[in-house]
Protein backbone atom coordinates (compact mmCIF):
# COMPACT_ATOMS: atom_id res chain seq x y z
CA UNK A 1 0.00 0.00 0.00
CA UNK A 2 1.15 3.54 -0.75
CA UNK A 3 0.97 5.86 2.25
CA UNK A 4 0.87 9.63 2.16
CA UNK A 5 1.77 12.23 4.75
CA UNK A 6 0.33 15.66 4.08
CA UNK A 7 2.56 18.64 4.89
CA UNK A 8 1.81 22.36 5.03
CA UNK A 9 4.84 24.07 3.54
CA UNK A 10 5.98 27.68 3.98
CA UNK A 11 3.88 28.82 1.06
CA UNK A 12 0.75 27.41 2.63
CA UNK A 13 0.41 24.67 0.00
CA UNK A 14 -0.50 21.19 1.11
CA UNK A 15 1.69 18.58 -0.56
CA UNK A 16 2.32 14.91 -0.08
CA UNK A 17 5.34 12.75 0.55
CA UNK A 18 5.02 9.13 -0.51
CA UNK A 19 6.80 5.92 0.22
CA UNK A 20 8.86 4.48 -2.63
CA UNK A 21 7.05 2.31 -5.13
CA UNK A 22 9.94 1.79 -7.59
CA UNK A 23 13.55 1.25 -6.58
CA UNK A 24 16.10 2.71 -8.99
CA UNK A 25 19.41 0.96 -8.34
CA UNK A 26 22.84 2.55 -8.34
CA UNK A 27 23.73 0.42 -11.37
CA UNK A 28 20.73 1.80 -13.27
CA UNK A 29 21.68 5.37 -12.34
CA UNK A 30 25.23 4.73 -13.61
CA UNK A 31 23.88 3.29 -16.86
CA UNK A 32 21.69 6.38 -17.29
CA UNK A 33 24.73 8.61 -16.76
CA UNK A 34 27.14 6.58 -18.90
CA UNK A 35 24.92 5.30 -21.72
CA UNK A 36 21.89 7.56 -21.39
CA UNK A 37 19.17 4.96 -20.77
CA UNK A 38 17.96 1.90 -18.86
CA UNK A 39 14.75 -0.18 -18.64
CA UNK A 40 12.44 -0.84 -15.68
CA UNK A 41 10.35 -3.96 -16.29
CA UNK A 42 6.68 -4.29 -15.27
CA UNK A 43 6.54 -1.21 -13.02
CA UNK A 44 3.31 0.40 -14.27
CA UNK A 45 0.46 -0.59 -11.88
CA UNK A 46 -2.25 -2.67 -13.61
CA UNK A 47 -4.94 -0.04 -13.00
CA UNK A 48 -2.80 2.62 -14.70
CA UNK A 49 -1.97 0.31 -17.58
CA UNK A 50 -5.71 -0.21 -18.18
CA UNK A 51 -6.35 3.53 -17.89
CA UNK A 52 -3.67 4.38 -20.44
CA UNK A 53 -4.89 1.78 -22.92
CA UNK A 54 -8.47 3.04 -22.67
CA UNK A 55 -7.49 6.68 -23.12
CA UNK A 56 -5.18 5.86 -26.01
CA UNK A 57 -8.03 4.13 -27.84
CA UNK A 58 -10.37 7.06 -27.17
CA UNK A 59 -7.89 9.65 -28.46
CA UNK A 60 -7.19 7.57 -31.58
CA UNK A 61 -10.91 7.57 -32.33
CA UNK A 62 -11.07 11.34 -31.86
CA UNK A 63 -8.14 11.92 -34.22
CA UNK A 64 -9.62 9.60 -36.87
CA UNK A 65 -12.87 11.59 -36.64
CA UNK A 66 -10.96 14.87 -37.04
CA UNK A 67 -9.11 13.54 -40.09
CA UNK A 68 -12.42 12.45 -41.60
CA UNK A 69 -13.90 15.88 -40.91
CA UNK A 70 -10.99 17.55 -42.72
CA UNK A 71 -10.98 15.05 -45.55
CA UNK A 72 -7.38 13.93 -44.98
CA UNK A 73 -5.45 10.94 -43.67
CA UNK A 74 -2.55 13.01 -42.34
CA UNK A 75 -2.41 15.50 -39.45
CA UNK A 76 0.98 16.67 -38.19
CA UNK A 77 3.10 13.56 -37.62
CA UNK A 78 0.03 11.28 -37.55
CA UNK A 79 -1.11 9.12 -40.46
CA UNK A 80 -4.54 7.47 -40.16
CA UNK A 81 -4.28 3.81 -39.22
CA UNK A 82 -0.52 3.88 -39.65
CA UNK A 83 1.06 6.11 -37.01
CA UNK A 84 -0.36 8.37 -34.29
CA UNK A 85 1.09 11.07 -32.05
CA UNK A 86 -1.64 12.02 -29.58
CA UNK A 87 -1.45 14.62 -26.83
CA UNK A 88 -3.55 13.89 -23.75
CA UNK A 89 -2.96 17.02 -21.65
CA UNK A 90 -6.00 18.99 -22.79
CA UNK A 91 -8.14 15.94 -23.55
CA UNK A 92 -7.75 13.55 -20.61
CA UNK A 93 -7.84 14.23 -16.90
CA UNK A 94 -7.47 10.50 -16.33
CA UNK A 95 -4.00 10.33 -17.86
CA UNK A 96 -2.79 12.91 -15.33
CA UNK A 97 -3.33 10.29 -12.61
CA UNK A 98 -0.45 8.34 -14.12
CA UNK A 99 1.77 11.26 -15.12
CA UNK A 100 1.75 12.56 -11.52
CA UNK A 101 1.76 9.14 -9.85
CA UNK A 102 4.16 7.80 -7.18
CA UNK A 103 5.85 5.57 -9.79
CA UNK A 104 6.76 8.55 -11.95
CA UNK A 105 7.77 10.53 -8.87
CA UNK A 106 10.27 7.83 -7.86
CA UNK A 107 11.81 7.83 -11.34
CA UNK A 108 12.06 11.62 -11.46
CA UNK A 109 13.62 11.86 -7.98
CA UNK A 110 16.26 9.30 -8.92
CA UNK A 111 17.20 10.87 -12.28
CA UNK A 112 16.34 14.57 -12.01
CA UNK A 113 16.47 15.31 -8.30
CA UNK A 114 13.91 16.77 -5.91
CA UNK A 115 12.47 19.31 -8.37
CA UNK A 116 10.64 18.18 -11.47
CA UNK A 117 8.19 19.55 -14.03
CA UNK A 118 6.06 17.78 -16.61
CA UNK A 119 7.47 19.16 -19.86
CA UNK A 120 5.70 17.17 -22.58
CA UNK A 121 3.50 14.12 -23.12
CA UNK A 122 2.02 12.09 -25.96
CA UNK A 123 0.82 8.66 -26.99
CA UNK A 124 2.83 7.15 -29.85
CA UNK A 125 1.05 4.39 -31.76
CA UNK A 126 2.23 2.27 -34.69
CA UNK A 127 -0.41 0.68 -36.86
CA UNK A 128 -0.33 -3.02 -37.76
CA UNK A 129 1.41 -4.16 -40.92
CA UNK A 130 2.07 -0.58 -42.00
CA UNK A 131 5.85 -0.52 -42.02
CA UNK A 132 6.29 3.06 -40.78
CA UNK A 133 9.57 3.59 -38.95
CA UNK A 134 10.90 6.63 -37.10
CA UNK A 135 14.34 8.00 -37.90
CA UNK A 136 17.36 8.47 -35.61
CA UNK A 137 16.81 11.57 -33.48
CA UNK A 138 17.28 13.10 -30.08
CA UNK A 139 14.18 14.38 -28.31
CA UNK A 140 16.20 17.52 -27.64
CA UNK A 141 16.49 17.91 -31.41
CA UNK A 142 12.84 19.01 -31.40
CA UNK A 143 13.53 21.81 -28.88
CA UNK A 144 15.04 24.70 -30.77
CA UNK A 145 16.73 26.51 -27.90
CA UNK A 146 19.47 25.78 -25.33
CA UNK A 147 18.18 23.64 -22.46
CA UNK A 148 19.29 21.13 -19.88
CA UNK A 149 18.72 17.51 -20.98
CA UNK A 150 15.37 16.25 -19.78
CA UNK A 151 13.94 12.80 -19.04
CA UNK A 152 11.85 10.74 -21.44
CA UNK A 153 9.82 7.83 -20.02
CA UNK A 154 8.88 5.41 -22.83
CA UNK A 155 5.95 3.59 -21.19
CA UNK A 156 4.95 0.36 -22.90
CA UNK A 157 1.23 -0.36 -23.18
CA UNK A 158 1.97 -3.54 -25.13
CA UNK A 159 4.79 -6.07 -25.17
CA UNK A 160 7.44 -4.52 -27.42
CA UNK A 161 9.59 -6.51 -29.83
CA UNK A 162 11.72 -5.87 -32.87
CA UNK A 163 8.79 -7.15 -34.97
CA UNK A 164 6.27 -4.58 -33.73
CA UNK A 165 8.53 -1.56 -33.97
CA UNK A 166 10.29 -1.18 -30.66
CA UNK A 167 12.74 1.62 -29.90
CA UNK A 168 16.47 1.25 -30.53
CA UNK A 169 18.89 3.21 -28.34
CA UNK A 170 22.33 4.46 -29.35
CA UNK A 171 24.56 4.68 -26.25
CA UNK A 172 26.53 7.87 -25.87
CA UNK A 173 29.89 6.23 -26.58
CA UNK A 174 28.62 4.70 -29.84
CA UNK A 175 26.95 7.93 -30.95
CA UNK A 176 30.15 9.85 -30.28
CA UNK A 177 28.32 12.59 -28.39
CA UNK A 178 26.09 13.28 -25.44
CA UNK A 179 25.23 16.79 -26.65
CA UNK A 180 22.28 17.99 -28.69
CA UNK A 181 23.06 18.19 -32.41
CA UNK A 182 21.26 19.98 -35.23
CA UNK A 183 18.70 17.82 -37.05
CA UNK A 184 17.51 17.72 -40.66
CA UNK A 185 13.80 17.49 -41.49
CA UNK A 186 12.43 14.64 -43.58
CA UNK A 187 9.92 16.60 -45.67
CA UNK A 188 7.89 13.51 -46.60
CA UNK A 189 7.07 12.42 -43.03
CA UNK A 190 7.96 15.48 -40.96
CA UNK A 191 10.52 13.54 -38.89
CA UNK A 192 13.74 15.18 -37.75
CA UNK A 193 16.95 13.19 -38.32
CA UNK A 194 20.18 13.75 -36.39
CA UNK A 195 22.28 10.60 -36.88
CA UNK A 196 23.26 9.19 -40.27
CA UNK A 197 25.69 6.44 -39.26
CA UNK A 198 25.25 2.68 -39.72
CA UNK A 199 25.13 1.59 -36.05
CA UNK A 200 21.83 -0.34 -35.62
CA UNK A 201 21.51 0.57 -31.93
CA UNK A 202 20.32 -1.52 -28.98
CA UNK A 203 16.72 -2.80 -29.24
CA UNK A 204 14.44 -2.53 -26.21
CA UNK A 205 12.53 -5.80 -25.84
CA UNK A 206 10.30 -5.80 -22.76
CA UNK A 207 6.78 -6.68 -21.57
CA UNK A 208 3.82 -4.34 -21.28
CA UNK A 209 3.96 -2.20 -18.17
CA UNK A 210 7.69 -1.57 -18.52
CA UNK A 211 9.34 1.85 -18.86
CA UNK A 212 12.48 2.73 -20.81
CA UNK A 213 14.03 5.79 -19.15
CA UNK A 214 16.35 7.85 -21.34
CA UNK A 215 17.87 11.29 -21.56
CA UNK A 216 16.66 13.71 -24.21
CA UNK A 217 20.14 13.77 -25.78
CA UNK A 218 20.20 10.02 -26.49
CA UNK A 219 19.76 9.09 -30.15
CA UNK A 220 16.95 6.61 -30.71
CA UNK A 221 14.88 5.29 -33.57
CA UNK A 222 12.13 2.75 -34.08
CA UNK A 223 11.54 0.12 -36.71
CA UNK A 224 8.37 -0.78 -38.63
CA UNK A 225 5.51 -2.71 -37.08
CA UNK A 226 5.13 -5.86 -39.17
CA UNK A 227 2.69 -7.61 -36.79
CA UNK A 228 -1.11 -7.63 -37.04
CA UNK A 229 -1.66 -5.53 -33.90
CA UNK A 230 -1.12 -1.90 -32.87
CA UNK A 231 1.98 -1.07 -30.82
CA UNK A 232 1.13 1.57 -28.22
CA UNK A 233 3.44 3.72 -26.09
CA UNK A 234 2.79 6.59 -23.70
CA UNK A 235 5.56 9.16 -23.47
CA UNK A 236 5.63 11.60 -20.54
CA UNK A 237 8.74 13.78 -20.34
CA UNK A 238 10.02 15.60 -17.27
CA UNK A 239 12.56 18.37 -16.71
CA UNK A 240 14.44 19.67 -13.69
CA UNK A 241 13.53 23.23 -14.68
CA UNK A 242 11.01 24.77 -17.07
CA UNK A 243 11.98 24.57 -20.75
CA UNK A 244 11.17 28.00 -22.16
CA UNK A 245 10.47 29.33 -25.63
CA UNK A 246 13.41 31.00 -27.43
CA UNK A 247 12.11 34.45 -26.46
CA UNK A 248 11.56 33.40 -22.83
CA UNK A 249 7.89 34.33 -22.98
CA UNK A 250 6.63 31.05 -21.58
CA UNK A 251 7.09 27.28 -21.54
CA UNK A 252 8.04 25.52 -24.77
CA UNK A 253 5.08 23.19 -24.23
CA UNK A 254 4.33 22.50 -20.57
CA UNK A 255 6.01 23.43 -17.30
CA UNK A 256 3.63 21.81 -14.85
CA UNK A 257 5.10 21.50 -11.32
CA UNK A 258 5.35 17.87 -10.26
CA UNK A 259 7.96 17.62 -7.47
CA UNK A 260 9.17 20.24 -5.03
CA UNK A 261 11.64 19.32 -2.27
CA UNK A 262 11.06 15.73 -3.36
CA UNK A 263 7.33 15.84 -2.66
CA UNK A 264 4.50 15.53 -5.17
CA UNK A 265 2.81 18.92 -5.51
CA UNK A 266 0.79 18.32 -8.67
CA UNK A 267 -2.91 18.27 -7.88
CA UNK A 268 -2.52 19.62 -4.33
Amino acid sequence: MITQDFILDKGGIVSATLTKTVEITDAQKRQYEDAGFFVLERVIPPEHLTLLREECARLMRLQDEEMDRRGTDHLGLSFKGRRYFLSAWHQSERVKEFMFSPVMADICRALLGDTAFLAFEQFVVKGPEQGMSFAWHQDSGYVNRPHRPYLTCWCMLDDVTEENGTVYMLPYDRAGTRERVEHVKDEAKGDLIGYFGDDPGVPVVAPAGSIACFASTVFHRSGPNITDKFRRIFLPQYSAEPILKPDGSGPYYLAEPFLRDGRIVAGY
